[in-house]
C-alpha cells in the first residue's frame, strides 16, 4: 500500500498541538509505517519553496494547527489548502480561534501596543513597536504583519474536517488519523475523533440542575467538593456547552471545564450557550440577585469565550480594517 503523504503546520498557537502528535507514543511507529512526512517545520527540515513546488492536491493530509493572525499565516493556509487533498483544522486555535483571538476584543493595534509598550515587563522608553519591514544597509528585513483580527482556519479557506481540543487528546488524535487512513470518514465539514455529547454527559458528579449561589468563585478562592457539580458550587464550569472527547480530564482533577473542545453538535455559539445554561439554572429571589451573581464573574468575555471568540457571533468586536503594521517600513535612520 502506498504511504500517505502527511503535512503538519503550526500557525499562531502555542505549539501544544505539535506536542499532542509526539504524545501518540507507540502509535508514532504505526504512523511512520503508514505515512511519509512531507512537511513539518517543527520536526523536520524543509523550506516553504519545497511546498510551493509541489503539485496541487499532492499532500494527502495536512493537520493545520493555529489561528490565522498574520499575513504569513494566511499565505500558508491558502498554500496548504491548494496542495492538500484533506485539510484538517487541528486543535482549538484553528477550529475556534482560542486564546489568540481574545485580542479581537480590543483589536490588533491595541494588542501590539500592549505587548510592546504598555506592560510592566518591557523596557522600551522610546516606544518602539515591531515593523513589518526594516531597512538595513544589507537590504530589507521583514516580519509577518499582524492582520486586523484573528480568524479561524475555516474563515480563510475551506476546511474538510476538524479535530478540537487545546490540545487534542492524543487518543482522540489517533482515532481521527485512523479514520482518515481507513477511509471511514463522515461527510466533509464534520468534527472527527471527538464525542458529539457534552462534557456534562461524561461527568460523574451529582447535579440537581439548580445553582444556589450569590456569587461565582474563581478557582483560587476555595476547594470544590469532589462529588458535586462544580457549576452548582459556584465555579464556572463550561461543561454544559462543551463537546466531550477529552475524558473530562479537568473535572477529574477537581477543576472546572474551561471549554477547550468547543461547542457540541448543534450549538453555534459556545459562549451564548454557556451563559444560557448559567442563567437558566441560577436560583434567586429577584432579578437583582441574578444580576449581582452574574456581575461577580470576572472577565465575562474571556470566561465565556475563552476558546471560541473568533468563531462566535462576537468575532468582529475589534477593528476590521487594515492591520496595525501592514505598511510600516522603518530604517536605521528612523531610530532615536
Amino acid at each position: 500500500m502506498e504511504k500517505l503523504k502527511l503535512a503538519v503546520y503550526w500557525a499562531s498557537s502555542c505549539g501544544g498541538c505539535d506536542i499532542a502528535l509526539v504524545e501518540l507514543g507507540e502509535h508514532l511507529l504505526e504512523l511512520a509505517q503508514l505515512a511519509d512526512i512531507v512537511f513539518w517545520p517543527c520536526a523536520t527540515d524543509g523550506k516553504y519553496s519545497d511546498v510551493e513546488a509541489m503539485e496541487d492536491g499532492s499532500i494527502d493530509l495536512t493537520l493545520f494547527n493555529g489561528a490565522i493572525r498574520t499575513d504569513h499565516d494566511r499565505h500558508l493556509a491558502e498554500l496548504l489548502r491548494a496542495k492538500s487533498r484533506l485539510l484538517v483544522a487541528f486543535g482549538s486555535c484553528a477550529t475556534e480561534g482560542c486564546i489568540p483571538s481574545l485580542s479581537n476584543i480590543r483589536g490588533a493595534a491595541y494588542a501590539l501596543q500592549r505587548a510592546s509598550i504598555d506592560n510592566l515587563t518591557s523596557d522600551n522608553p522610546d516606544g518602539i513597536v515591531p515593523c513589518a519591514e526594516y531597512v538595513v544597509p544589507e537590504g530589507k528585513l521583514s516580519l509577518p504583519a499582524l492582520e486586523s483580527r484573528v480568524h479561524t482556519l475555516q474563515q480563510i479557506v475551506p476546511v474538510d474536517y476538524s479535530i478540537p481540543g487545546c490540545p487534542p487528546h492524543h487518543d482522540q488524535v489517533w482515532r481521527a488519523i485512523s479514520q482518515i487512513i481507513a477511509g471511514e470518514l463522515p461527510a466533509r465539514g464534520a468534527t472527527i475523533g471527538a464525542d458529539p455529547r457534552t462534557v456534562c454527559d461524561q461527568c460523574p458528579r451529582t447535579r440537581t440542575g439548580r445553582i444556589h449561589v450569590s456569587r461565582f468563585l474563581r478557582v483560587h478562592e476555595g476547594e470544590p467538593a469532589p462529588d458535586t457539580c462544580l457549576l452548582e458550587q459556584g465555579y464556572l464550569c463550561a461543561g454544559p456547552a462543551t463537546r466531550a472527547g477529552c475524558g473530562a480530564l479537568c473535572i477529574g482533577a477537581n477543576m472546572p471545564c474551561r471549554g477547550c473542545y468547543g461547542p457540541p453538535e448543534g450549538v453555534a455559539d459556545q459562549g451564548a450557550a454557556l451563559l444560557g445554561a448559567v442563567t437558566a439554572g441560577l436560583e434567586a429571589k429577584s432579578d437583582g440577585e441574578i444580576r449581582a451573581a452574574l456581575e461577580s464573574i470576572a472577565d465575562p468575555v474571556g470566561t465565556f469565550y475563552r476558546f471560541s471568540l473568533a468563531a462566535s457571533i462576537l468575532h468582529t468586536l475589534g477593528s476590521d480594517g487594515e492591520g496595525p503594521n501592514q505598511s510600516c517600513v522603518a530604517s536605521q535612520e528612523d531610530r532615536p
